[in-house]
């Protein structure tokens, strides 16, 4: 049984709180990244508790783990620029490694609930009452 609103999943507290940081963090970007590394970054931030959110929002398990698979695609695709923007040193190695340990456990979490929503997905109906 689903819990009434993605609101009360804790991956999507916790990406929410990601997201949250990225924003603070890629403020201070340079102005000319604005619309390239900071808003790419921002949109793939946001797009993992949306993706949770709207996959919970659906009406099957197999829409659920669909939308929980491309918020694991999103957390790949942060990792990927969140390192570059330490590469091109708009990012210190602190704040990255801060950001990083965030973001291996929203990834961990995501992974354990596309396994248990792949699961429930998979079970034979239970006809007997």
């Amino acid at each position: 049984m689903r819990m009434r609103s993605h609101r009360d999943l804790e991956v999507w507290q916790r990406a929410m709180s990601l997201v949250r940081q990225v924003y603070q963090v890629s403020e201070n970007f340079p102005h000319r990244e604005r619309w390239n590394l900071q808003g790419q970054l921002r949109r793939a931030a946001v797009s993992i508790p949306a993706n949770i959110a709207e996959g919970h929002g659906r009406r099957s398990d197999g829409a659920f783990a669909r939308h929980l698979d491309i918020a694991l695609g999103s957390v790949a695709e942060v990792d990927t620029l969140l390192q570059l923007a330490v590469d091109l040193g708009y990012l210190s190695s602190d704040l990255h490694r801060q950001l990083q340990a965030d973001l291996v456990i929203v990834a961990k979490m995501l992974h354990s609930l596309y396994r248990k929503v792949q699961t429930q997905r998979n079970q034979p109906l239970n006809t007997h009452h």
